[in-house]
């Protein structure tokens, strides 16, 4: 009688990543939304795209698709390399996403960001010294 050993393979230290997964799931697992939940509600909200179609949540991805996703003024493309199994490190997301988003995009909240820091209420008078003073430090 033969004695067999069974080879028995943790999942979670598999390095393969899936041939495809939810899309909710990829947005959350390589950090572009910081829970699932906010994942799901930008895709039935609309925000998201693949491939320039609408996508609902439970859409699988696949490596090779662009995704395009609205985070406020940013229009963010992004290309799917793989798909990771659960989240991952700040490090690692590049493994498994490449961002193809164009500096103008990040640089368009810059300024929107600035506008609000300037912006003053109407009827809230001139700046008081403090006020002065805080803008000065902003801008050197």
């Amino acid at each position: 009688m033969t004695t067999r050993a069974a080879v028995f393979v943790f999942p979670f230290l598999n390095p393969e990543p899936a041939a495809a997964g939810r899309l909710d799931k990829w947005l959350w697992a390589v950090r572009i939304f910081k829970t699932r939940a906010l994942a799901t509600d930008a895709c039935r909200a609309g925000s998201v795209t693949i491939n320039e179609l609408a996508a609902k949540p439970a859409r699988d991805v696949r490596p090779g698709e662009t995704i395009l996703v609205r985070q406020g003024l940013v229009l963010r493309t992004l290309r799917v390399v793989g798909v990771p199994r659960s989240r991952v490190g700040p490090k690692v997301v590049a493994q498994y996403c490449a961002d193809l988003t164009p500096p103008e995009e990040f640089a368009k909240a810059k300024v929107q960001k600035v506008q609000q820091i300037l912006a003053r209420e109407k009827g809230s008078g001139r700046p008081t010294k403090r006020d002065r003073r805080l803008l000065d430090g902003l801008f050197g």
